[in-house]
């Protein structure tokens, strides 16, 4: 079966990709970047989902989802930078005034892992960013330099796979993740 990439428009199956097991868990739900610090220590367990709700139903919505046939595998978070916090970070550096995307959690379904779908995914969120008229995307991940990376942590992406993309790196970062310097990584879409 083929991977088919959507927009997160449908929030059962974002609350798969990212919500937790039990519904009182205070988890990432993917909103420690895409919300300022002080909000996402705010939210606490049930809320967090229902904040997620509310974002799936704007438009844009707060990422893309992988399908493989009915199920959904996978999960990528993009948004413009400027909505995210991303736009103030000092450890990721604002290039220029370009009013780029980003595109900073890439997420497989144990299971569904080594067949290619973070491809798919990375693809569907520069296809996204290009449907919003994003003149970028950029991306912050790990240059591993083809060392394991931590599956806790592999979220941020690594550095072949943004290459593979077609992104170019643009700017070191000063942040560390797992240990390996993350660089920031940028595809121009016009």
């Amino acid at each position: 079966m083929a991977i088919e990439v959507r927009p997160a428009t449908v929030f059962d199956d974002v609350k798969t990709m990212v919500g937790p097991k039990s519904p009182d868990a205070n988890v990432c739900w993917c909103l420690s970047y895409r919300v300022p610090s002080k909000q996402n220590l705010a939210l606490q367990r049930k809320e967090r989902g229902e904040f997620v709700k509310k974002l799936v139903a704007e438009d844009p919505p707060p990422g893309v989802l992988a399908y493989d046939g009915g199920e959904v595998v996978g999960w990528a978070a993009v948004h413009p930078r400027s909505d995210t916090s991303f736009a103030t970070n000092r450890k990721i550096p604002r290039v220029d005034d370009t009013e780029v995307w980003s595109v900073w959690c890439i997420r497989v379904r144990p299971g569904h892992r080594g067949k290619g779908i973070s491809h798919h995914l990375l693809e569907g969120a520069v296809d996204m960013a290009r449907q919003y008229g994003a003149p970028a995307i950029e991306g912050y991940p790990v240059d591993n330099k083809g060392s394991k990376v931590d599956l806790t942590m592999a979220y941020v992406g690594t550095r072949r796979l943004f290459e593979k993309a077609g992104f170019k790196k643009v700017a070191e970062t000063t942040s560390v993740l797992n240990g390996f310097p993350r660089v920031l990584m940028r595809l121009d879409l016009t």
